[in-house]
C-alpha cells in the first residue's frame, strides 16, 4: 500500500512541475504578443494572445487570470486589425475583421469593442450599398440603386447623401411621389437649399413631360407645385402654353407675362411677346395689344406682322 502512495505522490509531483511550465511558457507567450502589440505589429501580437489562450485554458485554475486577459485583448486586436483594412479602403476585408471582432467580443464580455464594432459594421454596410446604389444608377439600373440607397437610410436616418441619391433615383423610375418624399427628408437632414433645387426640379421635369403628351392640366399642377418651392421661369412658360391649349387664355396671359418678367431676355421672348399680344387681341383688348405688338416692332423675324396688327388696330 506505502508504495502505491509514494507512487501517486510521484505523479502529482510531476503534474504539478509540468503546470509550472505551461504557465511560464503561457505567460512568455503572452508577453511576446504585448511586446507585438506595442511595436505595431499586430497580427503577430493577434497570433500569441491566441496561442497564450490556449495554452492558459489547458493550465486550468492556474491560467485564469491570463486566460481572461488574453480574452480582454483579443478582440480590440482583431478590431485594430479592421480598422486598418478600413483605412486602406479594402471594405471587404475590414467587413470580416469588425463581424470577428463583434463575435469574439460578445462570446468574451468585452462590451466596449462589441459596441464598436457594431457601429463600424453598420458604417462599412452603407458605404457597401452605396457604392453599390452609385454602381445601379451608372447602369441605370434605378429601382436596384433606389433599393440599395433605402438601405444605407434604414441604417441611418440622418444620411442625407443617400436621401439625394435615393430622390434621384426614384424619380427616374417615375415615382415623383416617393422622389420628393427622399428629398424632403434631405432637407431636414441639413440638405435643404439643393433638396428644394431637386425637387423643384423633378416637377419642372414631370410638367415638361406631361405637355409633351397632352396632359396639359397635369403640366399646369405639376409646373405650379415647382414654382411653389423655387420659382422658375420655365415653369411659367409650361403653365402658359397648357392653359393655350384648354383654351384657358386669361390663365396663359398672366402665365406668359410672368415668364417674360422673370425672362426678359429669354431667346423666345419675342415670340411669347408676339403671342400674348395676339391673346389680348382675341380677347378684345386693343389696348393691351398695342401695348404688347409695339415691344417687337423692330424685331427681325415679328416686327412685320406686329407692324401689321398695330395698322389694323389702329384704323
Amino acid at each position: 500500500m506505502k508504495k502505491i502512495i509514494l507512487i501517486l505522490a510521484a505523479v502529482i509531483i510531476s503534474a504539478a512541475s509540468m503546470s509550472a511550465q505551461d504557465m511560464a511558457k503561457a505567460t512568455e507567450t503572452y508577453n511576446n504578443g504585448a511586446t507585438a502589440l506595442q511595436t505595431g505589429d499586430k497580427a503577430s501580437a493577434l497570433n500569441y494572445f491566441q496561442q497564450a489562450l490556449k495554452m492558459g485554458l489547458a493550465c486550468g485554475t492556474d491560467g485564469a487570470e491570463l486566460v481572461a486577459n488574453c480574452k480582454k485583448n483579443i478582440p480590440g486586436v482583431v478590431l485594430s486589425i479592421g480598422k486598418e483594412l478600413y483605412n486602406n479602403k479594402d471594405l471587404d476585408g475590414a467587413l470580416a475583421k469588425f463581424q470577428e471582432a463583434s463575435k469574439l467580443a460578445k462570446d468574451y464580455g468585452v462590451s466596449d469593442v462589441s459596441d464598436e464594432a457594431a457601429g463600424l459594421i453598420s458604417n462599412v454596410n452603407s458605404l457597401k450599398d452605396m457604392e453599390a446604389g452609385k454602381t445601379a444608377m451608372a447602369a441605370r439600373n434605378y429601382t436596384a440603386a433606389a433599393a440599395s440607397y433605402k438601405k444605407v437610410i434604414e441604417a441611418d436616418s440622418t444620411n442625407a447623401a443617400a436621401a439625394l441619391y435615393l430622390g434621384q433615383a426614384l424619380g427616374a423610375t417615375g415615382d415623383i411621389d416617393g422622389a420628393v418624399a427622399a428629398y424632403k427628408h434631405a432637407a431636414a437632414n441639413g440638405q435643404e437649399k439643393i433638396a428644394n433645387s431637386q425637387i423643384s426640379n423633378l416637377y419642372l421635369k414631370a410638367s415638361v413631360g406631361s405637355l409633351k403628351t397632352g396632359k396639359y392640366a397635369e403640366a399646369i399642377a405639376y409646373a405650379q407645385k415647382s414654382n411653389e418651392v423655387s420659382e422658375d421661369a420655365q415653369s411659367y412658360l409650361v403653365i402658359g402654353q397648357a392653359s393655350q391649349k384648354l383654351g384657358k387664355n386669361e390663365d396663359a396671359i398672366a402665365a406668359f407675362e410672368k415668364y417674360l418678367s422673370v425672362a426678359p431676355t429669354a431667346k423666345n421672348a419675342s415670340a411669347i411677346t408676339f403671342t400674348v399680344a395676339v391673346l389680348y387681341q382675341q380677347a378684345g383688348n386693343k389696348a393691351k395689344a398695342l401695348e404688347y405688338y409695339e415691344k417687337i416692332t423692330s424685331d427681325p423675324k415679328f416686327g412685320a406682322q406686329a407692324a401689321a396688327q398695330i395698322t389694323a388696330l389702329k384704323k
